[in-house]
């Protein structure tokens, strides 16, 4: 911590200054200066303050306490340790006394006692040195405060001046706001509105003002609650405001967010919301979606068509192909199967997002269940030299209820990517454990792993891959698996390290039964 500082060491006794100068090497002092000259010394000490003065008492051209004495004049706040022998010890004691000096030693020194006070003295020189620092800037505060105080009735003046007018501009930005600004009480009352959201709701704010928020705007209980209660940030945005002139329900998105009701009690918590409406835009999204899946529909007979078409050619139905016809007409065929794969994929997220799609729930035994999906991908693991493991955990003699095609959708999915990611002579475990009637499937591999930054985009639409491998497929898989399993009420999610594998997770509450013994 003291190894840079500048350390002045003077010392008529050239044997003794070599002495010295080998100990503070030894110990890591770089920048020292030694001299057998108290004159000289003094030059230096002129040019650039030391941190610390050494010196001896006893020299030819001034004795130290002469020496002490001007450097005093030039570094009055430098730490000063005098080195003397016993018969010097008075002398020693009037330098403390009239020069300042920190400390003095007899020679000969103890090693260990000598760098210890060299320690201490840098250390005492830096405190003097922030002390004196804080000292300049009290000063220059007291000095600023003295300035401001002859002036603080005009500045005064001029803060009340420039708040009316951030508080005029503040309200023309509430008044005029394309938004519905509403501030809530936390017993969920209406305290302000602006007329953005009058007009939402067709009424005027002096009937808007101390009402229940829950009268105009519709939305789930738990979303309230989480309002009022996580007292942070929350964004509405399946929400409507209730438009009492029409009785229509306007779609809009809400930004809750916690403000001070005043600056001394942190409980009274009030919150603003900006209520936008999005009725445009689900319209847009409606029509978009409805074009998706009318083209979609219309591109799937077409297809049926030439993959049924090719198949006539390669079975020999329509006459004898060559080898060469066959391998382009087989990949012809491939890559029709694959853009039906992308329609069809297209056509069921849309009906899931529509809330076109209805389960069809049914009971079946989880265990021939599971064997029949892995069944089907068993051809592509023995391919890769892969090994899957099936774990049930107790559930062999479990009944599930839920719909039995789309739970498979999820289910091969899921083994599909594990087998696309894992490489030659990997393993891969499926986990099944009942937790209190809940399902919880495990899908567990041993492959390339998924980087943090890329697990919260896995089951967005058209999120193919990660960064460290790009997949073939639509990016519409896990999107799509999410769909299926929160219509089930239920809930998706992924855990991976890097090069070491990744963990796919579904969970499908109250859906699970043992199977009574007859």
């Amino acid at each position: 911590m003291y190894k840079d500082k500048k350390i002045i060491a003077v010392d008529d006794d050239t044997m003794l200054l070599s002495t010295l100068k080998m100990l503070l090497s030894l110990e890591g002092f770089e920048n020292v200066e030694y001299f057998d000259s108290p004159k000289k010394a003094l030059e230096s000490i002129k040019q650039t303050t030391p941190d610390l003065i050494l010196s001896d008492f006893m020299m030819p051209e001034m004795n130290g306490f002469e020496f002490l004495s001007e450097a005093k004049k030039t570094c009055p706040d430098t730490s000063m340790i005098l080195l003397t022998g016993y018969a010097d010890k008075e002398n020693a004691i009037k330098a403390i006394n009239e020069v300042g000096i920190y400390k003095y030693i007899e020679k000969p020194w103890d090693n260990e006692d000598l760098l210890i006070s060299i320690r201490n003295g840098l250390e005492r020189s830096g405190l003097i040195t922030e002390l004196n620092k804080k000292i300049e800037e009290l000063s220059e505060a007291k000095s600023q405060l003295e300035k401001y105080s002859h002036s603080l009735e005009e500045i005064v003046m001029q803060k009340t001046a420039d708040l009316l007018e951030s508080n005029v501009k503040l309200s023309a930005i509430i008044n005029y706001c394309a938004d519905g600004i509403i501030i809530i009480a936390p017993d969920r009352t209406i305290v302000q509105a602006n007329p953005a959201f009058e007009n939402l709701t067709g009424l005027d704010k002096h009937f808007l003002e101390g009402k229940s928020i829950e009268d105009f705007i519709v939305f789930e209980e738990k979303q309230l609650q989480k309002i009022t209660n996580d007292k942070k940030e929350v964004l509405l945005r399946n929400a409507a405001v209730k438009n009492c002139i029409n009785d229509k329900n306007i779609p809009v998105e809400i930004n809750f967010s916690p403000i001070p009701a005043d600056g001394k009690n942190e409980d009274e918590i009030n919150y603003v919301g900006v209520v936008r409406n999005v009725s445009l835009q689900k319209e847009m999204d409606r029509l978009r979606d409805d074009f998706i899946a009318t083209l979609t529909h219309d591109l799937r007979t077409p297809l049926l068509a030439a993959i049924q078409t090719l198949e006539f050619f390669l079975d020999g139905s329509l006459g004898e192909i060559s080898d060469k016809q066959k391998t382009l007409l087989d990949t012809m065929k491939k890559s029709n199967e694959d853009m039906l794969g992308l329609v069809n994929a297209l056509l069921e997220v849309y009906k899931y997002e529509a809330g076109k799609l209805s389960l069809c729930k049914t009971t079946f035994n989880l265990k021939s269940f599971i064997d029949e999906c892995v069944g089907q991908v068993q051809a592509i693991a023995d391919k890769k030299n892969i090994t899957i493991e099936i774990k049930y955990d107790g559930t062999q003699e479990s009944e599930i209820t839920a719909d039995r095609n789309e739970l498979r959708r999820v289910l091969l999915n899921l083994c599909g990517n594990a087998l696309n990611h894992t490489s030659q002579g990997g393993h891969i475990e499926i986990g099944l454990l009942n937790k209190e009637g809940d399902l919880i499937l495990n899908v567990k591999d041993n492959g390339i792993g998924i980087p943090k930054d890329d697990l919260k985009k896995l089951f967005k639409r058209f999120s193919q891959g990660t960064s460290q491998k790009r997949s073939a497929g639509t990016g519409l898989g896990l999107y799509l698996s999410r769909q299926i399993v929160e219509a089930h009420n239920g809930k998706i999610w992924a855990e991976s390290q890097v090069g070491k594998g990744s963990v796919f997770s579904v969970l499908i509450p109250e859906s699970l039964k043992v199977k009574e013994k007859v």
